[in-house]
């Protein structure tokens, strides 16, 4: 009895020991292979007088710095989820290194429109903008900022132009509304003025009361024909705002202004000053301005 029972406590552990050799003698070459994370060189980025460092990417065409504390939120990336994705989308998502060649999808900021300055936070103007909220605002006065949306254009086969567009409201307008666009005689301001069935409601002979479906709209064209500015202005509220859109070939991009439509008169100049601004944040490829920063703190 005895000698059958060592035998059986002899078997037991020399099966143990053949299990322990084995769990430690594993196969190295069927390990997964780890990933080798590539440190990629951080870019040079600018910074302000309080140390911010710049938003950087390419827009459109050139690349650019946009000075910190500009920004009307954040900069939008080619490829970035959209605010309504998928959280689970969201959160596996994973942004290429920031560089001066990296896409840049689209960015809002600040405008003045009365001297081509923009809104910086820890900036004077900061303070200018508050002081006009609290000043104008409340008493109906013209508010001098425009807000302005940048959308850089990458899609070689989409033309930069708003041809396609304007044929499609004005036919959706006749077709969903019954109201037809008709081109005024006389220009406003260099624009070609549409006006919704003349500007008179058909129904009671009189101008329009509402203007939620019968905005003015204003465009122009270049020299090949092509609408290169669409603006859409109301002209029935308490405040009037117009929402101005325009392409700009050098930069291939598309610029959105809303403002108030006392200001039409200096749409082109709009133009004009938001190149500028765009102008004064380009830099090379290295980061390097090629001139003084607009709005920089």
């Amino acid at each position: 009895m005895k000698s059958g029972y060592k035998k059986i406590l002899l078997i037991g552990v020399l099966l143990w020991q053949v299990l322990l050799l084995a769990g430690c003698d594993h196969d190295l070459s069927k390990e997964p292979e780890k990933k080798v994370v590539e440190q990629v060189p951080q870019p040079f980025r600018n910074q302000d007088s309080r140390g911010r460092y710049d938003t950087i990417g390419k827009l459109g065409t050139y690349s650019i710095s946009i000075p910190a504390g500009v920004i009307d939120g954040w900069a939008r990336y080619m490829g970035d989820p959209g605010d309504f994705a998928d959280p689970k989308i969201k959160a596996r998502y994973q942004r290429p290194p920031k560089t001066y060649d990296l896409p840049i999808e689209s960015f809002g900021f600040l405008y003045r429109i009365t001297d081509g300055d923009v809104y910086t936070s820890f900036r004077k103007t900061e303070e200018d903008y508050r002081h006009d909220n609290e000043t104008l605002i409340p008493y109906g006065k013209p508010f001098p900022w425009a807000s302005v949306s940048v959308y850089g254009q990458y899609d070689a086969a989409t033309p930069l132009n708003f041809n396609f567009t304007v044929q499609d409201d004005f036919r959706v307008s006749k077709e969903i509304s019954n109201i037809d666009y008709i081109q005024q005689e006389q220009p406003l301001y260099g624009l070609t003025v549409y006006r919704a069935n003349n500007g008179i409601d058909p129904e009671t002979g009189e101008p329009w009361k509402s203007d939620t479906l019968t905005k003015d709209r204003m465009i122009k064209k270049d020299q090949a024909g092509n609408i290169k500015t669409y603006i859409k202005c109301e002209f029935t509220q308490h405040k009037n705002f117009c929402s101005h859109m325009f392409y700009n070939d050098n930069w291939h991009i598309q610029v959105w202004i809303s403002y108030n439509r006392s200001y039409l008169p200096h749409w082109q100049e709009m133009e004009n000053n938001i190149i500028k601004i765009l102008d004064s944040w380009r830099v090379n490829r290295e980061g390097k301005l090629l001139g003084k920063q607009i709005g920089k703190a």
